[in-house]
């Protein structure tokens, strides 16, 4: 298996070079975007008891009734267009966006930067990590 692995190498060493050159630019590209802009669970919880942050939880209703940071507005990511409208009141507050695993919220950040939103944040690693620390969830 290993012959076969190196003689595969040797023998598309342009097909091998261009595969290390897309891994290394992915994994790049995924180390920046997990630290940017995002916080832990526990400095969510200081942003939300100190500075009275808003979350923004961008499930599907489903999920969000499943359980859910306590306060959180749910605003399905598929739906943020439509109802951005409803985030206008709290502007000026931070916003944290949490999703089901931490990868998806990075649009929404997005979004709102772009809409004007100056303090959003995406939660890392989203709602699983928010209950494997174990944080209390609030159930509909």
């Amino acid at each position: 298996m290993i012959d076969q692995l190196f003689e595969f190498v040797q023998n598309h060493p342009l097909l091998v070079g261009a595969f290390l050159v897309v891994l290394t630019a992915w994994v790049a590209y995924e180390v920046r975007n997990s630290s940017a802009g995002g916080v832990t669970a526990a400095q969510a919880t200081r942003m939300i008891n100190r500075e009275d942050a808003v979350v923004v939880d961008t499930r599907e209703a489903g999920d969000f009734k499943a359980g859910h940071i306590a306060s959180a507005r749910n605003i399905p990511q598929s739906r943020l267009d439509e109802r951005m409208s409803e985030l206008e009141k709290v502007k000026d507050k931070p916003i944290i966006v949490a999703c089901k695993t931490g990868q998806s919220a990075g649009v929404t950040v997005a979004k709102l930067s772009k809409a004007g939103f100056a303090h959003v944040y995406k939660l890392k690693g989203g709602m699983m990590q928010w209950q494997a620390d174990g944080l209390p969830v609030v159930k509909k």
